[in-house]
């Protein structure tokens, strides 16, 4: 192998690389990604120019933003960092490698929101994450209360072995306190689903773990349906396509678009705050700071707890925060993060990097497949005009990043409310959320084992039937 050839990098093969580009993944496998719009050519962008737009201290430089929507919670963005984890996961590419056919690259997470970043493969390939003895032995997963001599908070932590790593589906799942929290809210849920099926129907065992299994997958995909997607998407958006069908994620196979993965999903780094309040009462913290910021470790203090009601709609009703508005600022530290040394540290420009490396077609392509209304694309025209006068004007209409078209149009036009109005900077806006909903539920559609591939007249229980209410269902 030549030194060209490493981490997955290749070499292109003449012009056919950029007049072939790879489309839909092989249909034998379902490992792969693809691309929505295969037919646009894709945009191409100087590095200094995207190194100027993402730079600490550039035109995206939010500093100490602190302006909140006015119905996403804060936990909602990092509950769609948790549905990442379980559906995508690129191994082997770099932002200085040319990606001419998506699938070929292999997605480690199976495309499907099966919650295998929970179950793993299984209590019999992977026992080591359930429960060996007693009532619940195979059905139930372990947590840090089922193992007595680990350090720490160990009641409220997820199970880690002795040099402090969760034993988890997806290590991802450990990066910050928040997202660890999370892992541990919805594995109690898992057991609270044990606990009530095997009281009311007797499920012991194996026929208990399917059942408990298949149980918690479909209220966590209704959720993700019917909360996260609703409310960075638009409800309007999410029943249009449930009802009418998806125009542009075809085919019936699960596979990950890289228009989704590359761009589309990363509108969440605009709506981080750098400081969240995860304890009613309390002061909030520093998302990157020692408590909240310490990934990969035992939970040290007890102030590092997640309350999910603080973070996210529940029945307790509390003054829940709000995550920021979705827009084309991002918190200053998220342009210059502490725990990268070595590489590019914006977040901004890794993303945009990013996006020439997939030759992601531009913005405006994009609507103009999608079929957006000219009023809105004039709209959205004329912000990145503002953003392009600040880098010399280097950013023509034609080639403006896919990434950052969707967070421009989600602060000049914004989410798709119910009453045919448009929010600005609530969420994302019209080519964001098609891509994003019809991927989700795409997949969706596309698993034999989801509540829509297998039973779409399936409704969850009253007491488990938002995120809310599931992730607070077995908190103490």
């Amino acid at each position: 192998m030549s030194g060209h050839e490493h981490h997955g990098m290749k070499p292109l093969e003449g012009m056919s690389a950029y007049c072939r580009r790879g489309h839909q993944p092989d249909h034998q496998r379902d490992d792969r990604f693809g691309r929505l719009f295969p037919k646009l050519s894709p945009a191409y962008i100087p590095i200094h120019t995207l190194e100027a737009i993402g730079r600490k201290g550039g035109p995206m430089d939010g500093k100490s933003k602190n302006d909140r929507t006015d119905t996403v919670p804060v936990g909602m963005v990092f509950f769609g960092q948790f549905v990442d984890h379980d559906i995508t996961l690129d191994a082997s590419t770099t932002f200085d490698s040319v990606v001419d056919d998506p699938g070929e690259i292999a997605n480690v997470r199976t495309p499907t929101l099966d919650l295998d970043c929970i179950y793993g493969v299984g209590p019999e390939a992977q026992p080591y994450l359930y429960e060996q003895a007693g009532a619940f032995a195979g059905p139930k997963l372990l947590t840090g209360s089922d193992n007595p001599g680990q350090a720490g908070e160990r009641d409220h932590d997820l199970l880690r072995s002795p040099n402090g790593r969760a034993m988890i589906g997806d290590p991802r799942n450990d990066e910050n306190r928040i997202i660890s929290q999370l892992q541990l809210a919805i594995i109690r849920f898992h057991n609270h689903v044990c606990d009530t099926l095997h009281a009311e129907d007797g499920f012991e065992g194996e026929e208990l773990y399917e059942h408990a299994r298949e149980e918690t997958t479909w209220h966590y995909q209704w959720a993700v349906v019917n909360d996260f997607l609703a409310a960075m998407c638009g409800r309007p958006v999410v029943e249009r396509i449930l009802g009418c069908g998806r125009a542009h994620y075809c085919g019936d196979t699960p596979f990950i678009p890289i228009e989704f993965s590359v761009a589309a999903y990363r509108f969440g780094h605009s709506m981080i705050p750098m400081k969240i309040q995860v304890q009613k009462g309390k002061s909030p913290l520093e998302l990157f700071g020692a408590i909240l910021g310490g990934g990969f470790d035992a939970l040290g203090t007890p102030d590092g707890v997640v309350d999910w009601h603080e973070l996210l709609f529940t029945p307790a009703n509390r003054q829940v925060e709000r995550a920021q508005k979705l827009d084309l600022l991002l918190a200053g530290d998220l342009l210059q993060l502490p725990f990268i040394t070595n590489a590019e540290n914006s977040l901004a420009t890794r993303n945009l990097l990013r996006g020439n490396a997939f030759l992601l077609p531009g913005g405006e392509k994009v609507a103009e497949a999608i079929g957006c209304d000219p009023k809105w694309t004039a709209k959205v025209k004329k912000r990145i005009a503002k953003l392009s006068d600040a880098v010399d004007g280097a950013l023509s209409e034609h080639g403006v990043p896919l990434w950052l078209w969707i967070l421009a149009e989600a602060e000049v036009i914004g989410r798709e409310e119910s009453d045919g109005s448009t929010k600005e900077g609530e969420a994302l806006g019209p080519v964001g959320a098609t891509i994003v909903a019809e991927t989700i539920i795409g997949l969706l559609e596309n698993d034999d084992h989801s509540y829509l591939g297998s039973n779409r007249n399936w409704s969850p229980r009253p007491e488990w039937d938002t995120l809310g209410k599931l992730v607070t269902a077995a908190q103490p």
